[in-house]
């Protein structure tokens, strides 16, 4: 009762935000919900402000509400329908997650960013968006300031992927998998994926969802080898007489573990195809929440003062994400 009087204004305040956001989303969904409910947060945030009753349900919002929409995504991954994919996509994914991590910590460095938006900027680019922010930045400690900035340029990219990838896969006469492969691997957000593979064509639409679907799990391998990075260095900085607080059990993303038992329970037909579709709006609209908080927790001046780079390594790292995806594609004789 007490922990409902504390976070419930703000757990209200989100829930209404995060509602009006999917509206919007569901009006331009090149946009989405998400990028309105995050866009809608900062601007609040940084004019009118927001009450101080509702502190401490974003916080809960931005957190575990965060979590609880990775471990619903799970839900609507069929593990069997991901190796298939997998096999035939796994090569491309892998070279250009790489490509993206490598070219967000090399360029990244170049340009003086801080290492949690370069790893939050890589992982969002090379895996899946706001989903893989989601997922690794409770893991590195990110502060909000810099989920949000991460979050937006990444979504900015997003957009210009949905509306630049459909006329370049026809300039390029690319088949309907071809396509697919393309959007899947380089294009972040889910809802940005489908749109511009249907855009395309619903074959188009239909094998991009799958691949994207099959990046997704690349969020558990990174997830758990940054928590075993961040291990190491607790341990060191515990080791060279600093005051650390190191706990593997707290570092270590349980939430990811769930997500991998949803996803094999939808493997072994555990869920009805109502649940289904109730789990994967719940996801859906529980990330529209969390990143409402988290734009309700960025100070609109503190992300000015990171300036414009940020914005630019995310532009490098989407071109080069693009562009090897685009070189296996030939490689391999697909376009």
């Amino acid at each position: 009762m007490k922990w409902l009087q504390s976070s419930g204004p703000g757990l209200l305040f989100v829930f209404v935000l995060a509602l009006f956001s999917t509206w919007l989303g569901s009006l331009m969904p090149i946009i989405g919900g998400p990028v309105f409910g995050i866009v809608l947060g900062v601007m609040i945030n940084n004019t009118v402000g927001k009450p101080k009753s509702t502190q401490a349900g974003i916080r809960f919002c931005s957190k575990k509400v965060l979590q609880w929409s990775i471990i619903a995504l799970g839900c609507g991954l069929s593990l069997t329908q991901v190796w298939q994919t997998g096999s035939e996509s796994f090569s491309l994914m892998m070279v250009s997650l790489a490509a993206s991590f490598l070219a967000a910590y090399g360029f990244g460095r170049m340009m003086n960013i801080p290492e949690r938006l370069k790893t939050l900027i890589g992982a969002g680019t090379g895996i899946c968006g706001g989903s893989a922010i989601a997922a690794v930045s409770p893991i590195i400690e990110a502060e909000e300031i810099e989920i949000a900035y991460a979050i937006s340029t990444i979504f900015l990219f997003n957009i210009a992927a949905v509306l630049l990838f459909p006329p370049l896969g026809h300039w390029l006469d690319m088949s309907d998998n071809a396509f697919g492969l393309l959007a899947g691997t380089a294009i972040n957000d889910t809802s940005s994926v489908v749109a511009a593979g249907y855009l395309y064509s619903n074959e188009a639409g239909d094998y991009a969802t799958i691949v994207k679907l099959t990046r997704t799990t690349m969020i558990i391998p990174i997830s758990l080898l940054l928590a075993a990075l961040m291990g190491v260095r607790k341990k060191r900085a515990a080791t060279a007489g600093q005051t650390v607080s190191y706990s593997f059990a707290k570092i270590f993303p349980w939430f990811i573990v769930w997500f991998l038992a949803a996803s094999l329970l939808n493997t072994l037909g555990l869920f009805s195809e109502q649940a289904l579709h109730v789990l994967d709006i719940l996801a859906k609209f529980m990330i529209v929440m969390a990143l409402s908080a988290i734009g309700l927790s960025a100070d609109f001046r503190k992300m000015m003062k990171a300036g414009i780079k940020p914005i630019i390594l995310g532009l490098i790292v989407w071109f080069v994400v693009t562009a090897v995806s685009l070189i296996m594609l030939g490689a391999t004789g697909r376009i």
